[in-house]
Parts: structure tokens; C-alpha cells; sequence
């Protein structure tokens, strides 16, 4: 059960601190359609990257507007990083100018970005904190093993937000599908989308047994979608090779835009632990995924049905036996999922798509507090325009 803060009075502007990549950011959906649902007429704005403003526009949804953030060191750039300062100290000043009734750190512990969030001169400050960081007005603890969705949710909470289940946490746009409509036809139906990279080596389970895998789906009468970055290709390429059906290979020409509406019109998805399993969970699309460990407990779903987990409990590296974890590292770049069988996937992938889960991405919205129906961005329009067109962005 969560602990549910009185709500906050007064509340027309939140800013929310997430500068970071696309698996984290949909770990914070639960959080952020929590404050929505209960400060229907507040402002949102996103403090994070130029592929957020990038994402966001036009998408209904929690968020009325990204700010994007200059490099700040230890906030979306590496504690050690030289950063144009001036850019930094210009960008805090015009956040203090407008005010905010409220700043929410959802940026992990809070060393650097506690007195980050406090610097904006927000009326309120609520987050996270370990024992070394300075604290907010409204703080939790950070838990160095924790479900980030429920921790988030809980960060919310402090804030008066009431936790509640979307419908579906993210939209999927008209531009998503037209985006997808070009990679892939139409026409094509029984679509599984295999993503077999992971930015980090290892949660990545071998592509030859991706293949394996993906086989047997087209045995079963699937058609198999390969997502890719273009780091991604060599794994892609090993994954087609060992493949004795034909594959349509998308590897280096899926926008995140057009990886959303593929996902929309796809059975399932098989996938490492990565930014697109994520993704497909968030507009509803169910999916098998490789995990390392500790890594389901932070990123499980709060949806459950939609993932079926396949679980590796190595701790050590196969190689030269050096316990590895969250914040132990030996030099071996390998994989520290490949303990996870062919056998144990296959069941789950089989299983999942032989149930032909329906999608939730598909069903009519949720309906609105009436209170909600405004003429603004947040349903006619979405995030602020403050970055380039749509680009191709890193999916992990």
C-alpha cells in the first residue's frame, strides 16, 4: 500500500526532473498519470532530453511541455563532465523566473540532483534521497533495489497524487502509425517484434537462440519484425543468419515514433531488458523478456499480464568469476544472461502467443474526469516544440 500525502493546495505548475533514457522514462508513466488525475489543471513540464520534446510532441498525454536541459554535471550528464556553465546557470534562471508551484526529483538518489531540483525555486520540493544527499521539503529514502515504477508512484504520492491504473500509459499518435505504415504494410497481421540488443552486453541473450525462437513463431504462423539500432547490427545480422525462414529486418530504420505503432499492431514482443520491451509495455503490447537478476525487480510492470519474464540468477562473471552487479563491474564484456535456456523462452513465447492476448492499446480510451476536457496541448497537441523534427533516436 502506498501512503498517500494530503493534496497540495494551489497547485498550477509541475515540474518533473527525469533527463534520462527511454526505459526510464516509462518506468515514470504510473507516477506521472497519478499527478495528472489529481491536479487535472496544473501545467506539466518534463525536464529532460531532446528526444523527450522530440517524442512527446503532439502525444496525449500526462506531460504538457518538455524543457530540454543543458548538460548539468552529475544530471543527465557524467558528474565529471566540463559543461558550459553560463548555459546552465541562464536556463536555472529562467525556470526560478516562472515559478513553480511544485519540482519533483525523479533523477535516483539525490546527490547532485537534490540541490539541482532546489535551485529551481519551487514552491514545493518532493524525491528520493540516500543518507549523503540533501534533502527535499517532502523526501523518501532511495532504495538501492527497488521497483522504479512503485518508487516513483510513491515520489508522486508525497505530492498528494493519488496512484492510479491508465488505461493505457502511453498513446500511440496518428504520426506513430503513418511512421510504421511505411516500414511495415498494412496488410501484415500476426506481427512479432524481436529486439535482441541491449546497450549493455550483459542482458544480452545470445541472438542465435533469438533465432531458434523466432522460428518456431513463424511455424506457429507469426510474422517476425527484427528492431535494431544501427550499434545493434552485428547482433542483428548473426540473428538473420542463424533464421531459416525469412525475416523482415528492420535494423537502423525504426524511428521510436515508428517502433510505437508497430507495436500497436503486434501480437507481442520478444526482447532483452531494454528501452523497447519497455516501450511495448507502455502502449500495451505484450512481451516475452530476457532479465538479468536484479534488473526484473527494478523494472517489473505494474500491469503484470503483460510480461512473461525469463530470469537469469548468475551473479558472477563465466569467465573469470568476479561477483557483478548494479555497481560491480570486472573488464569481461559478455553476456550474463546466456544461462537463461532456448527451452525456458520458447515456452513462454509460445504460450503468449498462442493466447492471442489482446492488446490494451487497442481498447477505447479511458474515459475522462470532465474537469479534463480542456483546449489545451495535453490533448490536442502534447509537448512543447522545443527540439528538431522527428529524428532516429537510440531505442535503448
Amino acid at each position: 500500500m502506498i501512503d498517500l500525502y494530503p493534496r497540495l493546495p494551489g497547485i498550477r505548475s509541475i515540474l518533473v526532473l527525469r533527463p534520462n533514457a527511454v526505459g526510464d522514462f516509462m518506468f515514470a508513466l504510473p507516477a506521472l498519470h497519478a499527478l495528472r488525475h489529481t491536479y487535472p489543471q496544473a501545467r506539466i513540464v518534463l525536464l529532460g532530453k531532446a528526444w523527450h520534446a522530440d517524442f512527446l510532441r503532439h502525444r496525449r498525454g500526462p506531460i504538457d511541455e518538455v524543457l530540454v536541459m543543458p548538460p548539468v554535471p552529475g544530471v543527465g550528464a557524467p558528474a565529471d563532465a566540463e559543461v558550459d556553465m553560463a548555459a546552465a546557470e541562464g536556463f536555472i534562471d529562467d525556470i526560478r523566473e516562472a515559478h513553480f508551484d511544485l519540482a519533483l526529483q525523479m533523477y535516483g538518489g539525490g546527490r547532485y540532483s537534490n540541490p539541482f531540483i532546489r535551485s529551481l525555486g519551487a514552491r514545493t520540493t518532493v524525491g528520493l534521497k540516500t543518507p549523503d544527499a540533501e534533502p527535499l521539503d517532502r523526501w523518501l529514502p532511495y532504495g538501492e533495489l527497488a521497483n522504479r515504477r512503485l518508487e516513483l508512484l510513491q515520489v508522486a504520492a508525497l505530492a498528494g497524487a493519488e496512484p492510479r491504473l491508465a488505461g493505457t500509459e502511453l498513446a500511440v499518435t496518428e504520426y506513430d502509425r503513418s511512421e510504421a505504415a511505411e516500414c511495415v504494410p498494412l496488410g501484415l497481421s500476426r506481427l512479432v517484434v524481436v529486439h535482441p540488443g541491449a546497450s549493455d552486453v550483459r542482458r544480452q541473450w545470445p541472438p542465435e537462440r533469438f533465432a531458434a525462437v523466432a522460428d518456431r513463431l513463424i511455424g506457429q504462423g507469426a510474422r517476425i519484425v527484427i528492431s535494431a539500432t544501427d550499434a545493434e547490427r552485428e547482433i542483428s545480422e548473426k540473428l538473420v543468419s542463424h533464421m531459416h525462414h525469412p525475416a523482415l529486418d528492420l535494423t537502423g530504420k525504426l524511428s521510436l515514433t515508428a517502433l510505437c505503432g508497430l507495436l500497436e499492431r503486434s501480437e507481442m514482443m520478444l526482447a532483452n531488458d531494454t528501452g523497447p520491451l519497455h516501450l511495448a509495455l507502455a502502449v500495451g503490447t505484450p512481451a516475452v523478456g530476457v532479465f538479468w537478476l536484479t534488473n526484473l525487480l527494478e523494472s517489473g510492470p505494474l500491469k503484470q499480464h503483460l510480461l512473461r519474464p525469463a530470469l537469469s540468477v548468475r551473479t558472477t562473471c563465466p569467465v573469470c568469476g568476479t561477483a557483478n552487479g548494479k555497481h560491480l563491474r570486472c573488464a569481461h564484456d559478455v553476456s550474463f544472461v546466456d544461462d537463461v535456456s532456448e527451452d525456458q523462452v520458447s515456452a513462454l513465447t509460445m504460450q503468449l502467443f498462442a493466447e492471442k492476448t489482446v492488446s490494451e492499446a487497442a481498447a477505447p480510451p479511458p474515459a475522462l474526469h470532465p474537469a479534463e476536457f480542456r483546449s489545451d496541448p495535453r490533448y490536442n497537441g502534447g509537448a512543447g516544440d522545443r527540439a528538431a523534427p522527428n529524428a532516429r533516436v537510440p531505442l535503448c
